[in-house]
């Protein structure tokens, strides 16, 4: 494998963080070498070997500027993220969400990077560090070969938990004289509804949660093989931010009514009144051809995931597309092991990105792909590396991974729990104003932080 020299990055991966960190990087100056393994070498999750490749879900968060994942869209597109521009082109119906057509976005990232003249991309799989300018954005599948090599490196055990895949049917199968068309307090931009809503009653909802919480289950070491040796194995460790369903309906009765298939917002127009319980299902495709369940990660068997999700009123004839799945997922001890610039303590020009380091969302792993491709320009330049400051999001989830105690350390959306408390504000302030205010602070202090830094 050719080494990278001073005006040369090595990107490993192709997946969301390895896309963007490659494109940063290109358009300050660096020639790139982007790797990605796939579809020579595949993981449980993928389907087929485009770049940015989305796997559990067809949306990248609220796009509301006074939410968690507006504001870090919009930090980032100050700092002109590619993936975000090939999102909002990619978008489908998705009430304040920033949904995207997955096939249509995963073509237009391609596009950009195999046009992008300062990037070579090489399908082919890494199996030990490079050496030089590196930036490991393997993602969660991470190879067992190179799961191996980062466990040497770091003298740390890698720590992974189980994540989940929700299942895809198609529209046309969907009975549309149960459900209905809506978005929670009429939030939408199609003026029709943009998610199919399929309510439930108090005894339907009952029984669909007895027979989730009996149905058979996929044993784990079935799905994933042997762990890799050296590689600590968690099997019971679940990421909170994507408990598969039936995990979560076993923590009680209500459960699910008061997480993904809660009500709220909503109102049957059949009956005019709110639902007990109700599942959202979202449009994954431009064709509006297929829906996702949304919140309805699994780890049923394929009969067992057909047979009780067709217990839910309006899908008693759904057509199965793609059945919910499990993958391992791989992060690292990021708070021993990165700095918040997101460069490797032991060896300043190794740099990672993407869910490797903690971050979770769509947004987050793009995000980190975009300052470590940022910092990779810089250090090449002989500048050192910069982080945002911990008013902004970007800044805050990196100060999360590099410094939060290892004991309670689990992958991190953005979310304003991050931000420091603004002091100015009076005691009885909503909720909301306070999110406005704590985004207003955030990006004036950006693009403060911007021009400081010449980023």
């Amino acid at each position: 494998m050719e080494q990278s020299g001073s005006g040369i990055l090595t990107v490993v991966g192709g997946g969301l963080a390895g896309c963007e960190a490659a494109w940063q990087a290109a358009r300050h100056g660096l020639k790139v070498i982007l790797y990605e393994m796939r579809p020579g070498v595949m993981t449980p999750a993928h389907t087929g070997g485009g770049l940015a490749e989305l796997v559990c879900s067809n949306s990248l968060g609220s796009a509301l500027a006074d939410r968690p994942s507006g504001l870090l869209m919009e930090e980032m597109q100050l700092l002109g993220s590619l993936l975000v521009a090939c999102a909002k082109k990619a978008a489908l119906p998705a009430g304040g969400a920033l949904a995207v057509d997955r096939k249509r976005f995963s073509e237009l990232v391609s596009q950009a990077i195999k046009s992008e003249r300062g990037i070579e991309l090489r399908n082919a799989e890494i199996t030990a560090i490079p050496e030089g300018l590196t930036v490991i954005a393997s993602g969660p599948l991470t190879s067992p070969s190179l799961t191996a090599e980062l466990s040497r490196l770091t003298g740390e055990e890698n720590l992974f938990f189980y994540d989940a895949i929700a299942p895809i049917v198609t529209a046309e199968s969907i009975d549309m004289h149960i459900a209905f068309r809506a978005s929670r307090f009429h939030r939408e931009k199609s003026g029709t509804g943009d998610y199919i809503n399929c309510p439930l009653d108090e005894a339907k909802y009952q029984r669909f949660i007895s027979e989730l919480l009996g149905a058979e289950r996929i044993p784990l070491k079935d799905f994933e093989g042997q762990i890799n040796e050296g590689v600590k194995a968690g099997a019971g460790d679940f990421f909170e931010g994507c408990l598969p369903v039936e995990v979560m309906a076993g923590r009680g009765p209500n459960s699910l009514a008061f997480g993904p298939m809660r009500p709220i917002g909503l109102r049957d127009p059949r009956t005019g009144k709110r639902p007990h319980a109700v599942v959202q299902l979202r449009q994954d495709d431009l064709g509006a051809s297929l829906y996702n369940l949304v919140g309805f990660q699994t780890n049923l068997t394929f009969p067992e995931q057909e047979r009780v999700l067709r217990m839910i009123p309006g899908m008693e004839k759904a057509e199965f597309v793609r059945h919910g799945q499990m993958h391992r997922n791989t992060y690292l001890a990021s708070p021993r092991l990165l700095e918040k610039t997101l460069c490797y303590r032991g060896r300043p020009n190794l740099l990672f990105a993407g869910q490797l380091v903690g971050v979770e969302g769509y947004l987050g792993n793009i995000a980190s792909g975009l300052l470590a491709g940022i910092n990779a320009a810089r250090l090449a330049d002989g500048r050192g590396p910069v982080c945002p400051p911990g008013t902004t999001m970007l800044g805050a989830l990196c100060h999360y991974i590099s410094s939060t105690e290892l004991k309670t350390f689990q992958p991190m959306k953005a979310n304003f729990g991050l931000l420091p408390e603004l002091d100015d504000l009076p005691r009885r302030t909503s909720k909301r104003k306070k999110h406005a205010c704590l985004a207003e602070r955030a990006l004036l202090h950006f693009k403060t932080w911007m021009l400081e830094e010449n980023v």
